[in-house]
């Protein structure tokens, strides 16, 4: 049975998964991962590899990560491969909900040393860790959406209103004044 986490996200499916799509951003979301080595250029297509490491320096684990299922908004599955430790696959699920997405992480080692463990040894830390990595992905992909909304609301204050008309010269001056 595989660890599974879910976390209520007050973002667009879209958000996440433009986090998502960018490899650049996996150690940042990703509780161990400790830094990026490469993307492949293709990323996120399916087969593309992400290239980290594992650890704290100056022990590292040089592991890679592919991408096996890319269905943006609502899936992605991945395989990651950490040496002697072995290898998982991970899918993240999204679906829409009333005040955002509702995301999935369901995680499960398939080979190496975590396999040969019985699941009351890793599972409980593979929870432990998704925990923290969905809140890690909240915070980047709600920041997407707040700059998102932001820029939008940007976009309204700088586009006039046919309807209202063009403002005056001292209009235009009041207003600016008025955001100093």
């Amino acid at each position: 049975m595989p660890a599974r986490n879910t976390r209520l996200m007050r973002c667009t499916p879209d958000d996440l998964f433009a986090v998502l799509s960018d490899g650049w951003l996996y150690p940042v979301w990703v509780v161990g991962a400790a830094r990026m080595r490469d993307v492949d250029g293709d990323w996120p297509r399916e087969g593309a590899q992400l290239h980290h490491s594992l650890g704290v320096w100056p022990v590292m684990i040089h592991d890679q990560s592919e991408i096996v299922e890319w269905d943006p908004p609502r899936r992605m599955r991945l395989r990651p491969e950490a040496g002697i430790l072995g290898r998982g696959v991970l899918r993240i699920e999204a679906r829409p909900h009333p005040v955002g997405t509702a995301v999935t992480i369901v995680e499960e080692p398939v080979s190496g040393a975590a396999a040969i463990l019985p699941s009351l040894l890793w599972k409980p830390l593979l929870v432990l860790r998704n925990h923290e990595c969905l809140n890690r992905l909240a915070f980047l992909a709600e920041g997407r959406r707040q700059e998102r909304e932001a820029r939008e609301l940007n976009h309204r204050r700088q586009t006039p209103d046919p309807a209202e008309g063009t403002p005056s010269p001292q209009a235009q001056e009041d207003a600016r004044d008025a955001d100093v």
